[in-house]
This record gives structure tokens, sequence and C-alpha cells, in this order.
């Protein structure tokens, strides 16, 4: 009897201390109060120092996808700025985008959302587009650290992030929801079913009100570009960069036929821009240019998810958000909205590639307690975990800020107002979309 107890406080203890360094860890990243790459590594001193999870727990991250798909990215922009791809690009968009603030956000939304139907990536995209948007903003006369610079690295971020949530294969967490619906309950959610549900409000009202928030936030006055004088002839790095991007597009957009990720399609690619001769990049190019601190703080990031979900940290939240939570069947939109805030909060502890994993395995509960059909109660979690309160709960926004040189309190001056106008307009909008489409 004793052991036994000793063997529950030791358990309580041993949860206690993962709280402790996870709440401190997402505190200090929310707060800004020390780099985030400072942060990170703290995170994982006090993790093994305190032995609050195993090694391949908490350096889980270093072996995730996300992990290599962020540095691929970083070494894939490189390339393209350097050999002057991203230049050529903003050449011919500098026109069409250039004669107002608005169509220049609203145009660079859009792209980001059209690339998310051929290309699966997050990471890819921002990685591809970065470069571009940087120097389409310098031809319009935005300079490095301005607002409309800012305005236009958080539209590629937030774009890409937010708006491809209404594209099944085209974000981590749609697929880690699907993933773990398929392996709950057997449900399999259509490509189709998935897009007209979530593309009105998900995609297109909330691409309208992020171009509205940007403008707002980070006013700007581009230069109008007229058409210069034609470009050169492309060049032979030209051809071979364009002959891999290509490739390399081809394999993500064809994954889920030869079944290799995305992450070490990216991997491959980087590769080759780095190899001496043919590649792109020389060794200084590559250590000046790849930002490490963004790929501890995104290591850091999965790690903490690893950590909390491993620990059955997570479960415990979520069981006792459950128990907090007013489900009624008499009162479905009241229930909406709880299971909306209760995805909400679990993005601050899991982040949103965590959010599904966690809240789908339980949907079956919350379905029997709100009335609710079960598939109606997996999907609507979609609009809440592609909202993110702070930066630090999507790594795809964390990226476009870091390749942009963004301010962490810019991103999250953005995260909040997007977040904000979201559950005043976006929410009711959403539950009404529901119950016109029959789901609720």
């Amino acid at each position: 009897m004793l052991a036994r107890s000793g063997a529950v406080f030791t358990s309580d203890v041993h949860l206690w201390l993962t709280a402790l360094v996870v709440t401190v860890t997402i505190l200090l990243w929310a707060s800004a109060r020390l780099p985030e790459f400072i942060t990170a590594l703290l995170f994982f001193a006090a993790a093994m120092l305190l032995h609050i999870a195993p090694a391949a727990s908490v350096f889980g991250g270093f072996a995730s996808s996300a992990f290599w798909l962020v540095l691929s990215g970083f070494i894939l922009g490189v390339a393209i700025r350097k050999v002057g791809l991203a230049d050529r690009l903003a050449h011919v968009l500098a026109p069409r985008l250039s004669a107002s603030w608005p169509r220049m956000v609203g145009g660079t939304i859009i792209i980001s959302y059209l690339l998310a139907f051929i290309m699966p990536s997050n990471m890819g995209r921002i990685a591809l587009l970065m470069p571009v948007v940087g120097a389409l903003a310098k031809q319009a006369g935005l300079k490095e650290g301005s607002r409309g610079w800012v305005g236009l690295a958080l539209a590629v971020g937030f774009g890409t992030f937010q708006l491809s949530a209404s594209i099944l294969p085209a974000n981590v967490p749609n697929l880690v929801m699907s993933g773990a619906a398929e392996t709950a309950y057997h449900l399999h959610l259509g490509y189709m079913p998935w897009l007209f549900l979530q593309a009105p409000v998900v995609g297109l009202l909330k691409g309208a009100i992020l171009t509205l928030c940007i403008c707002w936030l980070f006013p700007a006055r581009p230069q109008t570009v007229t058409r210069g004088a034609p470009l050169p002839t492309l060049s032979r790095e030209e051809w071979r960069l364009i002959i891999l991007l290509l490739l390399t597009l081809i394999l993500w957009m064809t994954d889920s036929q030869h079944g290799i990720s995305p992450a070490w399609i990216g991997l491959c690619a980087a590769c080759f821009c780095l190899l001496p001769r043919v590649g792109f990049i020389s060794s200084e190019a590559f250590a000046s240019g790849v930002n490490f601190r963004t790929c501890l703080y995104v290591a850091a990031i999965l790690g903490v998810t690893a950590v909390v979900v491993d620990s059955g940290l997570g479960h415990l939240i979520a069981q006792g958000l459950l128990r907090i939570t007013p489900l009624d069947p008499a009162t479905p939109f009241v229930n909406f909205v709880s299971l909306s805030a209760l995805t909400s909060a679990l993005n601050f502890v899991v982040t949103a590639n965590g959010v599904p994993a966690m809240f789908t395995p339980m949907a079956q509960s919350f379905a029997d307690a709100s009335g609710f059909p079960l598939g109606s109660v997996i999907m609507l979690q979609v609009l809440a975990y592609a909202t993110p309160l702070l930066p630090y709960q999507a790594s795809p926004i964390v990226l476009a800020m870091a390749l942009g040189n963004v301010s962490a309190r810019d991103g999250l001056r953005l995260c909040l107002l997007v977040a904000l106008i979201g559950l005043v307009l976006l929410l009711p909008l959403y539950y009404g979309w529901f119950l016109l489409l029959g789901y609720l």
C-alpha cells in the first residue's frame, strides 16, 4: 500500500514538474522576454535536467519532418534569391500588384492560397514565396524592416497557414485530424466535402479579414511599378534551379502516389543546392543565410508538444477542460462556441499540429454531451486551430516571421486582432454555415 502511494506521489510530482517547465516555456515565448532560441535551449536543458520526459520526446522535434522542411526552406530560399529568380518573378508581379497597398496585400494572400491547391507543404510554400515577396517589396520601394515589408511577410505566413486549413491535404493539422478520425472511428474525410464546408469561411472570408487587418496594422504606400526594360534571358544557373524547383514541386504534389514525405524531398533539393560545382550556395552563403535560431525554435515547439502528449499532461488538461465546458443539447450555439474555445485552449499547450491529435479521439464524448453528430464535432475544430492566438502555435508563421525579420510583437498584434475578429464575426458565420449544410 505504501509503495503504491509512493508511486502515485512520484507520478504527481512528475506531472507538476512537466506542467511547470511547459508553462514557463510558453510564457517566455508569448511574452518575448527572451529571444525565442534561448527559451528553446532553456526548455531542452530543463527537460533533461529534471527528467520530465525521455530524450526521444524532448528532442523529437529534430526528427520531425517539420524541422527538416524549415531547414530545407531556408536553403531553397537562399538559392532562389542568389541566382536572381526572386527578382525576376517580382519584376513580373510588381506592375500588377503595386497599384495600391490593399491590392499588394490581397494579391500576396491570394497567391499563397492558390499555391496551397497544388503544393502540400506549408513550409515549402513559404520558402518559395518569401524571397519573391521580399524582392517585390523592394521593387515597390518598401525597405526591409518597414511597416510595409512586415505586412507582406505576415501576409505570406498567415495566408499560407490559416487559409490552407480549408484544403484537406495542404495543412499538417488537417492530415493529423484526418488520420486520427480514420484510426479512432473509421471515418474517412473526403477532399470535396471538406473544401465545401471549410473554404467559404476559413478560406475566403478569413482571407478578406486578413487583408483588412494587415492593411490597418501595417499601412504602407508602395511605389507604382511600371513595366521596365525587358529582363535578360534566363541564365544557365536560373534554368538549372527552375528545373530543380519544378521536380521538387511535382514530387511534392504527388506525395500521395509515391509515399515520400515532402520533408525528405525538400531535403534532397536543399542538398543539391549545397553541392560544390553543381549547386548554387557556397558554405559562406549557407552559414549567413540559414537562420538556425528559428530551426531551434521550431524543434523546441515540436518537443514541447511531444512532452505534453507523452507525459499524459495533455490528456489531463483535455479532460479537465471537458469537465468545465458547458455542453447541453438544448443550447447548440453555446455548444459550438464552447467546443471551439476548448480547441483554442488546447492550442496553447500542444500547438496547432497537436490539437487534432488530442481533440479528435475525445470527439465521441463531446458529441454525446452536445447532441452534435460525430463528424460535425470533428470538423468544427478547423477554424479554431487555424486561428492561433500566439505566433508560436503555428510553426509556418514562425518561419515566415524569421525569413522576413518580423518581430514577435508585430506577429502577436496580428494574431490577436485576427482572432478577435474571428470570434466576433467568423465564428457565428461558421456556425450558420454548418447549420445551412445540415451538419448540426
